[in-house]
């Protein structure tokens, strides 16, 4: 069995850190999550046909790197990439990184998504940025909603820009509660920073929780209208880092890497398509051996469940911004307590 951790959160994954810059007016952002001093073993699963990425070859097997020192999500699309070296820096004045020669090298992979249509697109997160982002990096609770790299995401988009809704950055975890001593204290956190095109589903009760704005402050069916020929909408990216504290080789990083865009599919309809740049990060820092293989199997489902997790909170924490509403706020307006009456004249 499994529960949420005590933050519900990445960071209560012992030694994780998350931080966020943003630019509000802008409607851009980045967010970084920044490993233990001496790094993690990390693997990465890039499925989206339209993916933006820096570092992610060193993460496959047979490469020589084995451990990472942060992962970086950003907005800006392939202009926002350059965070990354902002927290290269932050890192290296602090002695962070690699070992090679006399130098420290940081090891941070990081990946973009496209909101460059909302907001000004000639304003992007750079190495500043980064660098803020990661000095803002701390354990505790983490800001969601339209912050960091969720600042500018948008999701539901088959019927349009015009008729999407506002995405975000949610996080969860999940812990071990079974009666194997291999998997005590075993733990799983996700972030996810969600600028879907498709639709956002419930996946506990198949619920719509986002789609095209509809007439009457409803929701349009967005995959059905993908299946019917809508033009796939451009800059539709969710990415994902998942943390755990089991210990895992960088070989089994990449699978559970793999097995978590269960949460992608789960939580949006459709996923992965050629237009998205979906890709699901994994460090893993070493604490909790996993020798049962029962156990690494409720590691899979506990990270699964914290990526569907962060996704849901992600858009659900989600404000409106840059004229984009967001999906609490779209439905919101069709809800009252109670009939509205006229106040009589005095």
């Amino acid at each position: 069995m499994t529960s949420a951790g005590p933050l519900d959160a990445i960071t209560d994954v012992r030694g994780i850190k998350a931080g966020h810059w943003s630019n509000r007016r802008a409607a851009t952002g980045c967010t970084v999550v920044l490993c233990p001093p001496d790094g993690a073993v990390a693997g990465v699963d890039v499925r989206g046909g339209a993916p933006g990425t820096r570092e992610t070859d060193l993460l496959r097997p047979g490469r020589l790197v084995g451990r990472v020192h942060g992962i970086v999500l950003s907005g800006g699309s392939a202009f926002g990439l350059d965070a990354a070296s902002g927290v290269m820096r932050y890192l290296e004045e602090r002695g962070v990184g690699l070992e090679f020669g006399e130098q420290r090298i940081p090891i941070v992979p990081a990946a973009i998504l496209f909101d460059l249509g909302i907001g000004r697109a000639d304003r992007r997160p750079d190495a500043e940025s980064g660098y803020r982002a990661a000095r803002a990096a701390k354990g505790g609770r983490v800001a969601q909603g339209s912050v960091g790299a969720g600042t500018g995401a948008t999701v539901a988009k088959a019927a349009g820009m015009e008729r999407c809704l506002k995405g975000g950055v949610g996080t969860a975890s999940e812990r071990f509660t079974g009666d194997s001593d291999s998997g005590a204290g075993l733990v799983a956190g996700a972030l996810a920073a969600v600028n879907a095109g498709g639709d956002i589903i419930d996946p506990e009760n198949g619920n719509q929780v986002a789609g095209p704005r509809a007439e009457g402050r409803r929701f349009q069916d967005g995959d059905a209208l993908i299946r019917a020929g809508a033009e796939p909408p451009d800059g539709s990216t969710t990415l994902a880092v998942v943390a755990t504290n089991a210990d895992l080789s960088k070989e089994w990083a990449n699978r559970l890497a793999s097995v978590c865009h269960d949460g992608l599919a789960r939580t949006i309809r459709p996923a992965h398509g050629m237009n998205d740049g979906d890709i699901v990060f994994v460090v893993a820092t070493g604490e909790v051996a996993v020798d049962d293989p029962l156990v690494y199997r409720a590691l899979e489902a506990m990270a699964v469940r914290a990526v569907e997790r962060s996704i849901l909170s992600a858009v659900r924490s989600a404000a409106g911004l840059a004229g984009v509403p967001s999906a609490r706020e779209w439905l919101s307006r069709t809800i009252r307590t109670r009939p509205k009456t006229k106040r009589a004249r005095k």
